[in-house]
């Protein structure tokens, strides 16, 4: 079973910045891929960003783009979301997932990924 364990959470001021960081205690086989989502209260949870393993080919929401980066590391098997020009609306719990096989119709849903992270809080105070 594949443990993920982010950190990196806060709290920050509005255009501050973070990096959350995600680390997976194995990558299987497969295309391996790993993203960022995130709930806010009262909201669904949300796509932020997601990596394909082999490649590095990086994928944004439109929310995000441009103010998040998302990167990976290989010999740690970690995952990481730079996150600047922070604003009050990206206050939400951020989880890390990943998944076996990537795939590109779907990388954006929470039904690609096979494996969670317990997820970090990130406020964004105004």
């Amino acid at each position: 079973q594949v443990q993920l364990v982010e950190s990196g959470g806060g709290l920050v001021q509005a255009e501050g910045s973070l990096r959350l960081s995600c680390a997976a205690s194995e990558r299987t086989s497969g295309t391996w891929a790993m993203a960022w989502f995130r709930q806010a209260p009262g909201k669904e949870r949300e796509f932020v960003a997601a990596i394909r393993w082999s490649g590095g080919v990086t994928f944004y929401a439109d929310s995000v783009k441009g103010r998040f980066t998302i990167s990976r590391d290989n010999a740690k098997n970690t995952v990481y979301l730079q996150m600047s020009s922070l604003k009050p609306e990206d206050t939400a719990v951020y989880y890390c997932a990943a998944g076996v096989t990537f795939s590109r119709t779907s990388y954006y849903t929470g039904e690609a990924y096979d494996y969670w992270g317990q997820g970090t809080q990130v406020t964004v105070s105004s």
